[in-house]
């Protein structure tokens, strides 16, 4: 994992809430990180996909996440969280996450949403808007694996 394969990076400081007696930033913060990025990712996007899922009652749900610590972090520590969507499905999509402090990778992670609908959480295809917004935005086209 490279942070040039990522676009998207969002800069945070650990708070002081966030790390336990050692100073060292507890493992279940790392997700929070993660839902930063993410959320920065879909802020991203929504100049060219605003409204396209939830006007038609559906949306993304988080199914799957994976962490996988590295290095810690540690308070007042400055954090690149960098977010990149991976692999497009056809009603899913993998994030891939690198937290780094510097030039060094602390965490790495993957979350799997679904797209679905809000009312019976059944999965719908993503949308063709939402494809062409993440192909035109990223770097490293995702895996294209919508026909699995």
């Amino acid at each position: 994992m490279q942070r040039d394969d990522f676009r998207l990076s969002t800069r945070l400081r650990v708070r002081w809430a966030e790390a336990d007696m050692q100073g060292i930033v507890f493992n279940g913060h790392y997700l929070t990180y993660a839902d930063i990025g993410t959320t920065e990712y879909f802020r991203a996007l929504k100049q060219t996909t605003e409204g396209a899922s939830s006007a038609q009652g559906n949306e993304f749900f988080a199914v799957r996440t994976l962490l996988e610590y590295k290095a810690p972090a540690y308070y007042d520590d400055v954090l690149d969280v960098h977010v990149r969507i991976a692999r497009l499905g056809n009603s899913s999509m993998q994030f891939e996450i690198g937290i780094y402090r510097d030039e060094e990778l602390l965490t790495t992670g993957e979350l799997v949403y679904v797209h679905a609908d809000q009312q019976s959480r059944r999965p719908k295809p993503v949308p063709a808007a939402f494809r062409e917004a993440v192909h035109a935005f990223e770097k490293t086209p995702p895996q294209d694996a919508s026909a699995n």
